[in-house]
């Protein structure tokens, strides 16, 4: 058929023109035909076109008896390979089987040590190093949800007024605890449970002042019911005051470090203030029925365990409870008798400028009695700081740190805010029906200073 063609083209037509009677290979061809080529009723076969070009391309000596044996034996062990590999792919057990003894031949031919490191935060320095540095405003919710600000989108207000919106919260959240922080500051989140979490400011989530933020549990692996209470000295919701190195929270795995356990009596207690201190400072704590306690760090000493949940610092009376706690750096090296005269001539200061707004044009001014030099006055008066207490209801006062004397931890404090309206101060903010005040921080102006915001924060 071949050497009677004209072409190539009309030997390969009339290959595959012709019923090619299937005989001895019928069964391969049923095993490795295409889809719809099978052979005939009548025990015929056609050719395809890529078969009959194969024919074409045949050398002549591959047509002797010699070669068609040796073609017939490569065609049945192909068959037999098809067959077996069929029979893999159609048993799951076998499957497995041979993928897992090829995985451990794997493991044996490459069993050697990994040469190369692989660091988790290898990528995310490089990220960090195109993090702006900014100022941010950190806010935290009670129910769990944090988010960052840009300071510059909060403006200063005079004071009294409704102020603006903080935070958008769910019905049954409040915020809880609010700071300032540069994006590049690493940050120790302490949670209600006495975990330490260590992540920096530039990861939480930015949002405009309105919005929600992010809830802790996408950030933090805290379990069921756990939050996070605040941002090294330590004070619980029952008095309790601690004080542990920085060095101890300076390693914080991703899960967390425990910072402080509560169990048996102190099951129940929380923590509700974290800060860094140094023995030069005192520690003022406030309490929710308007109690407040002034006593040296050096008087608490340095803890070795973050199991302990400290000594007392301040008694409390039945149903009262912890809600703040601030470091003081004033009043060192300073008398009783000094502190009291100071407080003393600077009153009478306050009241002689008041004086002369009320009168008008000044006159004869009166002599101002002293028991303090003008240089010891200016000494103190340049070393003096200010509490700022704000209620919940938007009313507050600005007191100076000398009118809470330095005594021995463990006491029942003095009174910083009594609960009746005209000792509560001036009001700083208009608050709406259901809600409340529940932080106050300092911010500082953008060349560093705090001028301006301890006077609006003092009102």
């Amino acid at each position: 058929m071949i050497r009677r063609a004209p072409d190539p083209a009309v030997a390969r037509e009339r290959l595959m023109a012709k019923a090619w009677p299937a005989s001895d290979v019928a069964p391969l061809i049923a095993l490795i035909a295409e889809p719809g080529r099978g052979v005939a009723d009548d025990g015929t076969y056609r050719l395809s076109d890529a078969q009959a070009r194969a024919i074409l391309e045949l050398r002549l000596q591959r047509l002797t008896g010699l070669e068609r044996d040796k073609i017939a034996d490569e065609l049945g062990e192909v068959a037999k390979l098809i067959e077996g590999y069929l029979d893999l792919l159609a048993s799951r057990d076998k499957l497995y089987a041979l993928m897992r003894s090829e995985l451990l031949e794997d493991k044996a031919a490459f069993a050697t040590p990994r040469r190369t490191e692989i660091l988790d935060l290898e990528f995310e320095q490089d990220i960090e190093d195109l993090i702006q540095r900014e100022d941010m405003v950190v806010t935290v919710t009670h129910g769990g949800y944090v988010k960052r600000v840009p300071v510059s989108a909060y403006r200063a207000q005079r004071r009294g007024g409704k102020g603006r919106s903080g935070m958008a919260t769910r019905e049954d959240d409040f915020v809880s605890s609010l700071f300032v922080a540069n994006t590049h500051t690493p940050m120790l989140f302490f949670s209600s449970r006495g975990i330490v979490h260590k992540l920096k400011v530039w990861r939480l989530t930015l949002g405009a002042p309105q919005a929600r933020g992010k809830a802790f549990v996408n950030l933090l692996p805290l379990e069921e019911g756990e939050t996070i209470s605040a941002d090294v000295l330590f004070a619980t919701a029952r008095g309790g005051i601690r004080r542990n190195q920085l060095s101890d929270f300076v390693s914080v795995n991703q899960g967390g470090k425990i910072a402080m356990k509560f169990e048996g009596e102190d099951a129940g207690d929380r923590l509700v203030g974290v800060a860094v201190c140094s023995e030069e400072q005192d520690v003022l704590l406030a309490t929710r029925a308007g109690r407040a306690m002034r006593f040296p760090v050096s008087t608490v000493r340095v803890f070795q365990s973050r199991a302990s949940t400290g000594v007392r610092g301040i008694s409390l009376a039945e149903g009262d409870e912890v809600i703040s706690m601030s470091l003081l750096d004033a009043g060192k090296g300073i008398m009783t008798e000094e502190r009291d005269a100071y407080l003393r001539q600077s009153r009478l200061l306050r009241q002689l400028e008041n004086a002369e707004e009320e009168a008008g044009p000044p006159g004869d001014e009166p002599a101002v009695v002293s028991a303090l030099s003008n240089e010891r006055f200016a000494e103190l008066q340049a070393k003096e700081e200010f509490v700022l207490t704000v209620a919940a209801s938007g009313f507050g006062k600005r007191t100076s740190a000398y009118e809470y004397r330095v005594t021995g931890r463990g006491g029942k404090g003095v009174e910083l805010m009594a609960p009746g309206r005209g000792t509560r101060g001036v009001k700083i903010v208009s608050v709406s029906e259901g809600e409340r005040v529940v932080a106050a921080i300092r911010i500082g102006d953008e060349d560093g200073t705090d001028d301006a915001a301890d006077e609006t924060n003092g009102g």
